[in-house]
C-alpha cells in the first residue's frame, strides 16, 4: 500500500498553528474520503478536519493537547488500493503537477481547506511507541549554575530520543529549569509527570519557593483564542489613538416597542433583544457618519470608506472572547438582524463559528449589559475604527416634562480611532444612536 502523511492545513487564511483537541479515529481503523478524523482548535474557531484519502490509519503523529505548526504531519494513512511506495519525509517538498487533494504538496505549497498559505514545516515526528528508539548519545545535562530550559516542543533528529511528556508538563519543566532528557518518567509507558518534574526541581541548586506559597496557583498555556485576542488588543491599543465618549439614554420607548412586537404576527417566533435594536440603530447612524465605518490604511496612506456594514458582535464563549460578523447588516430589517444575532451567538457559544466568519468586520458592538455592567472603555478591533459598548438597562429616576419618574435607562460608550474619526463625528454618531434608541420613530427621518 502507498503511505501518505496528512499535514496540518491552514483552515483560516494565514493561521500558523493549531491545537489538536481530539482524534476521531485510531490506528488500524479504516477511513473514507471526507470522513472527519480530528478536531482542532485554532486562534479563531474549533474546526473538524476531513480525511483527503480512503485507507487505513497507520499512526497518529501528535497527541491531543499538543500545538502543531501548519504544514507539520499529523497522521499517516495506508491508502487503500494503491501500490506501495516509500513513506515521504515530513520536511521534503513535493514537485510536479498537483493532484488538487488537501494535504498534498505542489511546487512547495500545501493545498489547504481554506485558501493557501501554510509554510512547509521541518518538525520531526516522535518515534512510535511500539518500537524502541535507536540508541543515541543523550545530550549533556546543563551546568548547575546555568540551567538551560527545555523548549515546550523540542525538535530532534529522526529516530533521536524525545522525552515522553504532555505539553503542560513540558511548560512546567521549562519554567523550573528542568531538563526532561535527564528524567525517567514514572507514568504509564514511561511518561514524565508533573511530580517527576517537581521532584527534579526540588533537588536543584535554585532556592525553593517560600513555604507559604504552597500549591495555591496553577498555570494555563496562553494559546488559541486567548492568545490571538491578546495580540490583537495590544496591537490595537498601542497603534490606534483611542478616544472614548459616554452617553446615558432613556430607552423606555424602545422597550415599549419591543413589547408591542411580541404580539405582532410579523415577529412571531423571533427573539427581538435590546441588542437587535442597538444593532439597527448603529447601522442607521453609520449612514450619517460613514467615518466610523472606515479604516486607516497605513501602508497606502489612505482612509478606506466601506459602503457596507459587516457588524462584529463580541461574544463571550467557553473558549474566550470571539467576534463573529453579521455580513451586510445595514441591508437587514430589524427582524432579519434579530434572527442573525440569535443564530450567530448560539453558534459562537458552541465553538462552531467558521474561521471565515471571524474576519473582515467594519465596526463592532460589545454587549456588556448582559453581565449587568453599565459601561466600559472598549478597545477597537484591529482594522476597524469604532466599537460601541451597550450597557445594562436599569430602572432609574429620570426627569420627564419637569417630573422625576422611573424610566428604563442604559449607558452607551463609543471608542473610536482619532486618526479617522474627529471628536465632532464621533459625538454625532453616538448622539444619533442614542436618539434612535430613546425614540425609535426617529428612524423614519434617517
Amino acid at each position: 500500500m502507498a503511505v501518505k502523511q496528512f499535514p496540518l492545513p491552514d483552515v483560516g487564511e494565514g493561521l500558523t498553528e493549531a491545537e489538536i483537541v481530539g482524534w476521531k479515529v485510531q490506528p488500524g481503523e479504516n477511513v473514507t474520503v471526507n470522513q472527519t478524523i480530528v478536531e482542532i482548535e485554532t486562534a479563531k474557531a474549533s474546526v473538524e478536519l476531513p480525511c483527503p484519502w480512503a485507507g487505513t490509519v497507520r499512526e497518529l503523529l501528535v497527541e491531543p493537547g499538543q500545538t502543531v505548526d501548519v504544514g507539520a504531519p499529523i497522521i499517516t494513512i495506508d491508502m487503500a488500493g494503491a501500490e506501495s511506495e516509500p513513506e515521504p519525509e515530513p520536511a521534503e517538498s513535493g514537485s510536479g503537477e498537483s493532484s488538487g487533494k488537501i494535504g498534498e504538496e505542489s511546487n512547495g505549497r500545501i493545498a489547504t481547506l481554506v485558501g493557501y498559505g501554510p509554510r512547509t514545516s521541518s518538525a520531526k515526528r516522535r518515534p512510535r511507541k511500539d518500537r524502541p528508539a535507536p540508541a543515541a548519545e543523550p545530550a549533556p545535562a546543563p551546568a548547575p549554575a546555568e540551567p538551560e530550559p527545555v523548549a515546550a516542543a523540542p525538535e530532534v533528529e529522526e529516530g533521536g530520543y524525545v522525552p515522553l511528556a504532555k505539553p503542560p508538563v513540558r511548560k512546567l519543566a521549562k519554567d523550573l529549569g528542568v531538563d526532561l532528557r535527564s528524567l525517567a518518567g514514572s507514568g504509564s509507558g514511561g511518561v514524565i509527570t508533573r511530580e517527576d518534574v517537581r521532584s527534579a526541581a526540588e533537588g536543584a541548586t535554585a532556592p525553593a519557593a517560600p513555604a507559604s506559597t504552597g500549591e495555591r496557583e496553577h498555570r494555563v498555556p496562553i494559546k488559541g483564542v486567548r492568545k490571538a485576542t491578546a495580540q490583537a488588543m495590544v496591537h490595537s491599543a498601542f497603534s490606534a489613538p483611542h478616544v472614548t465618549e459616554f452617553l446615558t439614554v432613556d430607552v423606555t420607548p424602545m422597550m415599549e416597542l419591543r413589547e408591542q412586537l411580541k404580539s405582532d404576527p410579523q415577529f412571531r417566533g423571533v427573539k427581538v433583544t435590546p441588542l437587535a435594536f442597538a444593532a439597527k440603530a448603529l447601522c442607521l447612524a453609520a449612514r450619517r457618519t460613514p467615518d466610523v465605518n472606515a479604516t486607516w490604511d497605513e501602508e497606502a496612506g489612505e482612509i478606506v470608506y466601506k459602503d457596507y456594514v459587516h457588524l462584529g458582535i463580541a461574544a463571550a464563549t467557553p473558549r474566550g472572547l470571539v467576534v463573529p460578523k453579521v455580513r451586510d447588516a445595514d441591508r437587514m430589517s430589524l427582524r432579519e438582524l434579530a434572527e442573525s444575532l440569535e443564530q450567530l451567538t448560539e453558534t459562537a457559544r458552541e465553538g462552531k463559528t467558521p474561521p471565515a466568519d471571524m474576519v473582515g468586520g467594519t465596526i463592532t458592538i460589545t454587549n456588556v449589559g448582559v453581565f449587568g455592567v453599565d459601561t466600559g472603555t472598549p478597545i477597537i478591533n484591529p482594522g476597524e475604527s469604532a466599537i460601541l459598548a451597550f450597557g445594562a438597562i436599569r430602572d432609574m429616576p429620570w426627569v420627564v416634562d419637569g417630573q422625576v419618574v422611573p424610566r428604563k435607562v442604559c449607558q452607551l460608550a463609543l471608542s473610536f480611532d482619532h486618526r479617522v474619526v474627529d471628536g465632532q463625528q464621533g459625538s454625532q454618531f453616538l448622539a444619533d444612536v442614542g436618539a434612535l434608541l430613546s425614540n425609535p420613530s426617529m428612524a423614519i427621518t434617517y
